[in-house]
């Protein structure tokens, strides 16, 4: 039994060691690892193979965890309202100013601070636009409870009807997103420069044809619409549904949507 036990052990020093590697590969077999140690924890200290195989499998009913203790009762503002907002402390987001320079430095003016909550979780924006370029940049901090994340997102809006983005968020996203918007995912910490060139590489292959030349304040216009136009557009698609005149929930649906797109990051991660 100490064997076995030591072999558990070593298996997840194994996992933590791997995943400490930024190597794609090596992050990957760390996590593989830490299934591995799962289904060994189950069948070796456990005495049976069909609970290693329990252990194993656990991992992908997990979400559910969060789902059903917080998820199922969150309440939701029925309109995601943009409002002025004071930029992060450096301890909240230390390198803020760092990424702000590497936008302006490449012709992006700043156009404003806001943001919104959402659900006990606190969204901000700092918006910029380039004029030659037609072109809208955001920083975005969101803040969940006592963890923080952030993200740079690159807007293009055409004629057509079309809105153009290239991000890095780190997620599959929450929610559905509305037809009218392609979405570019640029995996892995970039800086900005690497994001803008991926954003003008994404315009070639979509044929993005005329450009909306935006001012300043229809820029915000804009995001604000997206906003709005992102819940009902979930509130049709039954993935949220109205609770009272003023918030909104996920329905079942929509936490089985969530779990999936759990899935879908666990597939990316591997």
């Amino acid at each position: 039994m100490f064997s076995n036990l030591l072999l558990v052990l070593g298996v997840a020093a194994l996992s933590a060691g791997l995943r400490s590697f930024r190597h794609p590969v090596l992050f990957r077999l760390g996590t593989l690892a830490i299934v591995a140690t799962s289904f060994l924890a189950g069948w070796l200290l456990g005495g049976n193979i069909w609970l290693g195989v329990a252990f194993a499998i656990s991992w992908l009913f997990l979400p559910w965890l969060e789902i059903l203790t917080r998820v199922r009762h969150l309440r939701l503002p029925a309109d995601r309202a943009l409002a002025p907002r004071r930029p992060p402390s450096r301890h909240t987001f230390p390198g803020f100013d760092e990424i702000t320079g590497e936008v302006e430095s490449q012709g992006f003016e700043h156009v404003e601070d806001t943001g919104f909550d959402d659900g006990g979780n606190r969204q901000f924006f700092r918006v910029f636009h380039h004029p030659s370029k037609r072109l809208q940049a955001s920083i975005c901090l969101i803040e969940q409870s006592d963890i923080a994340f952030f993200y740079i997102s690159l807007t293009t809006r055409t004629e057509d009807g079309r809105t153009l983005v290239t991000w890095n968020y780190p997620f599959s996203y929450g929610l559905k997103l509305v037809p009218r918007l392609r979405m570019n995912r640029v995996t892995g910490d970039r800086p900005f420069g690497d994001l803008l060139v991926e954003h003008e590489g994404f315009l070639d292959r979509s044929e993005a044809g005329k450009i909306v030349a935006q001012s300043p304040d229809e820029v915000l216009a804009a995001m604000q619409d997206d906003l709005r136009a992102q819940i009902s557009y979930n509130l049709d698609a039954g993935l949220l549904k109205k609770d009272g005149p003023k918030f909104i929930r996920y329905t079942v649906r929509g936490m089985f949507y969530l779990w999936m797109q759990f899935l879908r990051d666990l597939v990316r991660f591997f």
